[in-house]
């Protein structure tokens, strides 16, 4: 069953309030965001300089995914998103558990993101593990409070927070660039060619996000048109700007690449000098924000569209029109955020185990998503060919993800179970 079709008559007064360019925005800050401030060290200590490739592949994956995501946008605009999507092609099961699987990720995402400003702000003001902490809570407020004013006020603080990052990330690289050595790529694959496959599982995280904007397909002015458009941008930039740091992390740092907690303020220190840590603390709070802004605004409306569905209870939908504000589903994903970060400080967990788990959920819905498409989208499409390459894409990095897709089976299991205890309860007779 694929159902019709929710396209929008492009002649009727438009519903949403987001632009072309506050749209891409949000998709710069939820692709961009934190993977460029960390993730080149953890890709380089994984696989050496090849981790260029890895970095270099999923740049390239990128385009048939945000192709797909953006075609089923543009055809299905509604606040559940990717579980919508998954609604029309396989029912409502397989529906909450991928809305579960991207909703309880953001939670368990939320933290790491914010631990990973927190420790540019640390190497710049000390305090260790604490401010570390500390600069991960304040985040998660501040994403809480721009999201409950909605997304017109989100929106325009997106589309300011993008000009300002990518013209900072573009000038942390060319002044590093002078000081790049080609004999920094040797050894190549210091780790033999299979640790490109791990890097490329860390990296996910990096690219994860091009599903997160669909949730708010239905606020665009013109979906059929703007969503597409947004997407293009977001594509062209997101890919310069990671191959280009990335490259200038290896090419400059070298071996030392893989060991800093914060490459972007050594490529700073090294291109522009003097007292630059406060500097690429300022980046990676504001690339932090940028990104948990997003990832709360279409968490927040995909818990209002679950609510909806009756894959999570009713009281949660409300607020989640478009146009409205679903503050009651924000406020579930700001609260399970918290806990899950003074679990991490009380545990002492760091931030790769929380990345993976994460990033297992997301290529779960990536997953899902892809397969949905091919039933959804047209025979003999541009886009639909885009969904086959993204979806065989996608099954290789399952298989890199190994065991850290048990954190999506967990929460499989308790999507089907919630939904076999509220089917009991409607049974019951009164």
């Amino acid at each position: 069953m694929t159902g019709a079709p929710a396209t929008r008559d492009l002649s009727a007064p438009p519903v949403g309030t987001l632009t072309v360019w506050q749209g891409s925005a949000l998709y710069v800050g939820a692709v961009l965001g934190t993977g460029v401030i960390a993730l080149p060290a953890l890709a380089t200590r994984a696989a050496g300089p090849a981790s260029l490739l890895a970095w270099l592949g999923l740049v390239l994956l990128s385009v048939p995914l945000a192709a797909t995501f953006a075609a089923l946008g543009a055809r299905y605009p509604d606040g559940g998103g990717v579980s919508t999507y998954v609604r029309h092609a396989f029912g409502a099961r397989a529906a909450a558990v991928v809305g579960w699987c991207f909703y309880f990720a953001v939670p368990a995402g939320a933290p790491a993101a914010g631990m990973f400003a927190g420790a540019y702000v640390a190497g710049a003001l000390g305090g260790g593990r604490r401010t570390v902490v500390v600069t991960a809570a304040v985040l998660l407020v501040l994403v809480a409070v721009a999201n409950g004013f909605g997304l017109t006020f989100s929106g325009r603080l997106q589309l300011a927070l993008a000009v300002l990052l990518v013209a900072l990330l573009l000038a942390a690289v060319v002044a590093a660039l002078p000081h790049a050595r080609l004999r920094n790529l040797h050894p190549f694959a210091p780790h033999g060619w299979s640790a490109v496959g791990s890097a490329a599982a860390l990296l996910v995280w990096s690219f994860a996000g091009w599903e997160a904007i669909t949730h708010l397909a239905a606020d665009f002015r013109r979906p059929a048109r703007d969503l597409p458009r947004a997407t293009a941008v977001a594509i062209a930039v997101v890919g310069v700007l990671y191959l280009a740091v990335a490259a200038t992390s290896v090419l400059v740092l070298g071996p030392a690449a893989g060991t800093s907690d914060a490459p972007l303020a050594e490529l700073l220190a090294l291109g522009v000098g003097g007292t630059v840590q406060v500097l690429a603390a300022a980046v990676a709070v504001l690339l932090t924000l940028g990104t948990m802004n997003a990832y709360f605004a279409g968490a927040a409306r995909l818990g209002g569209a679950l609510g909806r569905d009756g894959a999570l209870p009713a009281w949660l939908a409300r607020g989640g029109s478009v146009g409205e504000v679903p503050r009651r589903s924000l406020a579930v994903v700001s609260g399970l955020s918290g806990l899950a970060l003074a679990a991490t400080a009380v545990a002492g967990v760091g931030t790769r185990p929380l990345v993976l788990l994460t990033t297992g959920s997301f290529v779960t819905v990536y997953a899902l998503g892809t397969a949905a498409a091919l039933r959804l989208l047209p025979r003999g499409s541009l886009s639909r060919r885009c969904a086959l390459l993204a979806l065989v894409a996608v099954a290789a990095l399952l298989v890199m993800t190994g065991w850290y897709l048990l954190w999506p089976l967990v929460v499989t299991v308790g999507a089907l179970g919630y939904l076999r205890r509220r089917r009991a309860t409607r049974a019951v007779p009164k």
